[in-house]
């Protein structure tokens, strides 16, 4: 098995001292590590944001996209090369809402990829505005009387639209976190972890502590598999948080649907004879 250091970058990592995106970080190390492939094997794809900033800091192939760009890409990276293992890294303002459309079609598309969502529940990037998963209520610079719009629920949204593997974590527990995203990048689809991750800086209404006091682990009790029991876990909140897989079901993903897995990978396919010039001469 790889050691999480295989993965280690030689980048200064730019975070907050405290931010909940060095558990993360950790966890994908593990995660990585345990899933045994070279760090050639792998690409980790992000748009713009504090948690786009992850692949900068792990050793592998890397793409930073625009913003609430990130998926599409990460899509077809996977669609032209089958045999890599795409991981997204994105924040909850950068997937759920510059992103939101991304979010819903590559959830129907259900291309194998692993989306792993830093929620810290503000735009910490540009210095603390509410962000769609932002709780009603929370007072911020721009929403100086509170928020007043219901949060965006992105654990239920995923099962409603048909996800087939809907986890949730907690950044200040990697090791049950790097379980997560292991078990999401054996899922042959879509898988989504949405991991609550403190923003020490601009958030001090979700924090370490209050997360602590909420959070549950789901046991070996409850079972992933039944959609209703998912979203009826999905929905608990806030008294009560749970952490790990919520939902769970085998669908075909997009490389069997399209019938893309039956063929040579485009990026096995030869390039020596195409001829570009009779589309060059649509556009003289």
């Amino acid at each position: 098995m790889a050691n999480p250091q295989d993965f280690n970058s030689t980048d200064p990592i730019a975070w907050c001292p405290g931010c909940g995106d060095f558990g993360i970080l950790n966890a994908v190390k593990k995660a990585l590590a345990a899933w045994g492939k070279a760090p050639k094997d792998i690409v980790l794809v992000s748009g713009i944001g504090q948690a786009a900033k992850l692949p900068h800091y792990i050793k592998g192939n890397c793409f930073n996209g625009l913003h609430g760009r990130a998926l599409p890409a990460a899509s077809a990276i996977k669609i032209a090369n089958r045999n890599l293992t795409v991981l997204v890294t994105t924040g909850d303002g950068d997937c759920y809402g510059e992103g939101g459309n991304h979010f819903l079609h590559n959830i129907r598309r259900n291309t194998d990829i692993t989306v792993i969502v830093h929620n810290n529940q503000i735009y910490g990037l540009t210095k603390g505005q509410a962000s769609p998963t932002t709780d009603p209520g929370h007072a911020t610079k721009i929403q100086s009387k509170g928020v007043i719009l219901n949060a965006f629920q992105p654990l239920e949204a995923a099962i409603a639209l048909g996800a087939g593997f809907v986890a949730r974590g907690f950044s200040a527990d990697s090791s049950h976190l790097a379980g997560l995203i292991t078990e999401g990048m054996k899922h042959k689809g879509f898988s989504l972890i949405d991991v609550l991750q403190p923003c020490v800086t601009f958030n001090k209404v979700n924090t370490y502590d209050w997360y602590t006091k909420r959070i549950y682990k789901l046991d070996e009790k409850y079972d992933p598999v039944n959609k209703t029991a998912a979203l009826e876990k999905a929905a608990e909140w806030p008294d009560k948080i749970p952490i790990g897989i919520i939902y769970r079901s085998e669908t075909k993903d997009y490389g069997e649907k399209s019938g893309l897995d039956s063929m040579e990978p485009l990026v096995e396919q030869p390039i020596d004879d195409i001829d570009i010039n009779p589309i060059l001469k649509d556009f003289s």
